[in-house]
């Protein structure tokens, strides 16, 4: 007879099946909330970090945590919960520096350094979270964040080491009720203590994302995904206590969702990916930074970017010369094979990089997104350093886990048996990278 529904046995088959697809596409919308919330519980459970300390990660291994961190400058920041302290100061030295302030779904809130409104002059910023309110604002670039939790954090891009550890020192966070007399911000070093950023993998990436879903409002924008949610035990205001069945669940979810997500990062399907058309260097960065578009949130352009990083700024995607940073990935070599542990590559970096500031080429695990993590503690190689240039002043750079006879400071090695990829970052890209007139080749297999 037709028109009967399913028997209790074939509905529960129905709802399994709907429940592991929502598990799977949940997984790639809350990679960005994720990622801030894994390296906020990380830095408080590893070192110690309280709402207004920082954390400075400068050597390759302090960085070995950070999804595609580059190894040149150090990087210091801080996860403040605006519901704890209040509206928060930030006292911004002025310097050479790239900073900003982020929500918890990693949209920028302010630049600050020399993209910022205080231009690389110093500043006093004073954010705001949802509900929270002060009377006097003189003298104080004044941010409002939608979200409790924010990320604050800086890079100091002077090359003079003495000069980068004295801007990092005068950095200045607190509780504007202790503005009067505020304690000095505590900066921690990770001095070898394991910790990781990433992403966990299978049912404790739900466990992170119940957790911080608990402490932060439901944007309208995301209030259809909490609906899905529901079934998988995930829902604001109750406990996260997945019975047997919804765990499996969300584990094979997580499971097949990543795999969405690295297929989403390294063999994109979106247009407009190439940065030339005689390249396979690609965009890294291709969404707005509010992650909205005309008609659509841009899920699967921002999962593209914060499965294998973390963190944007306007800095990071400014079309001005001169100004903030410019990234491009490679994922495979010149035949579109990808890129092994096992084998050597030449990259043929022509001259005169686009970069007012300085460029680097830097090597990543593509299981792990993190800087390659090898026994010579070599993960980059950059215009800082001294390398051995041709005579007409391109460079050819050498990845793989055998050094170039002769050639060992154009040298990244790789780890046997993992896979790689790698960015090419210019600092204050210039015209000839912004009209993609700089010509860039591919990684070459060295026979």
């Amino acid at each position: 007879m037709e028109g009967i529904p399913a028997n209790a046995q074939a509905a529960q088959r129905l709802f399994d099946e709907s429940d592991f697809q929502r598990a799977s596409q949940a997984y790639g919308w809350a990679l960005p909330i994720v990622g801030f919330a894994q390296w906020q519980y990380s830095a408080k459970t590893a070192f110690g970090a309280k709402d207004t300390d920082v954390v400075l990660y400068d050597s390759i291994q302090d960085k070995l945590g950070i999804l595609t961190a580059n190894a040149t400058t150090p990087y210091v920041g801080g996860f403040p919960d605006l519901s704890v302290t209040g509206p928060l100061v930030i006292d911004y030295p002025k310097g050479n520096s790239a900073g900003g302030i982020g929500d918890f779904w990693q949209r920028p809130l302010t630049d600050m350094g020399e993209t910022g409104p205080d231009k690389g002059k110093g500043g006093k910023y004073l954010v705001l979270g949802p509900g929270q309110q002060v009377k006097n604002t003189a003298g104080y670039h004044v941010i409002h964040s939608p979200t409790f939790n924010i990320f604050v954090a800086f890079r100091a891009l002077d090359a003079d080491p003495a000069k980068a550890e004295s801007l990092i020192k005068q950095f200045h966070m607190y509780p504007y009720g202790q503005r009067s007399s505020p304690a000095a911000t505590r900066l921690i070093r990770p001095e070898g203590r394991q910790w990781s950023q990433v992403p966990p993998r299978g049912l404790a990436y739900w466990e992170r994302l119940a957790e911080i879903i608990q402490r932060e409002p439901v944007l309208e924008r995301d209030r259809a995904m909490m609906g899905l949610l529901v079934p998988l035990g995930i829902e604001k205001g109750k406990p996260f206590r997945p019975d047997e069945r919804q765990k499996k669940i969300l584990e094979d979810g997580a499971r097949v969702g990543e795999l969405f997500a690295q297929a989403n990062s390294f063999n994109t399907r979106a247009p407009g990916a190439l940065y030339r058309p005689d390249s396979r260097w690609r965009y890294v960065i291709r969404f707005d930074t509010s992650q909205e578009s005309q008609y659509y949130t841009q899920i699967d352009e921002r999962a593209d970017y914060f499965y294998q990083a973390v963190t944007t700024s306007s800095g990071m995607t400014t079309r001005r010369a001169g100004v903030g940073q410019a990234y491009l990935g490679a994922y495979s070599d010149d035949q579109g094979r990808a890129l092994d542990g096992n084998k050597n590559y030449v990259l043929h970096v022509p001259a005169n990089p686009p970069a007012k500031l300085f460029w680097s080429l830097t090597v990543y695990d593509s299981d792990q997104r993190v800087l390659v993590n090898n026994s010579q503690g070599i993960a980059d190689k950059s215009s800082r350093q001294a390398l051995m240039m041709n005579p007409d002043g391109s460079v050819d750079l050498y990845v793989g886990p055998t050094a170039p006879a002769g050639k060992e400071a154009n040298w990244i090695p790789t780890v046997r048996d993992r896979a790689w990829f790698a960015l090419l970052r210019f600092y204050g890209p210039l015209e000839p990278y912004l009209q993609a007139s700089y010509r860039l080749y591919d990684f070459k297999l060295v026979e």
